[in-house]
């Protein structure tokens, strides 16, 4: 069963529950400028960018995908700790990027630029690397 990526407004107490858990393992410098990751969750559901990848009814990575007039910008991009390197955060990457496109849009990755984690994922993605 491959992960399902959708939108998350109204997330279930489980989705609740699941988001919590996935920024739970986010380093400390992945949630500015949230000071928790229940500010971070709350404003990208009320916003609606929050993104999310599910597998067997169970979100398993999330980001926030904002979409600008000049180009779509994602980040906190984050995978469960017990989930990483299984295809979760490329999956959520890969729609990012699909809908982006489809909007005839470039995609941005937003996130500290001194992070060389994130250097090297914008540059082996082609994007460019915006800073919170």
């Amino acid at each position: 069963m491959p992960v399902v990526v959708e939108s998350i407004n109204h997330p279930s107490a489980q989705d609740s529950s699941d988001l919590a858990k996935i920024y739970a393992d986010a380093p400390d410098w992945l949630l500015p400028p949230y000071a928790t990751a229940a500010a971070l969750i709350e404003a990208g559901s009320r916003c609606g960018s929050l993104i999310a990848g599910r597998f067997n009814d169970r979100l398993l990575g999330a980001a926030l995908l904002e979409q600008r007039d000049d180009c779509w910008r994602l980040s906190h991009l984050c995978v469960r700790q017990i989930t990483r390197s299984r295809g979760v955060g490329q999956r959520l990457l890969d729609e990012a990027q699909r809908l982006a496109r489809e909007a005839g849009k470039p995609l941005r990755l937003v996130a500290p630029t001194d992070q060389l984690e994130c250097q090297a994922l914008a540059a082996r993605l082609g994007l460019t690397l915006e800073s919170l």
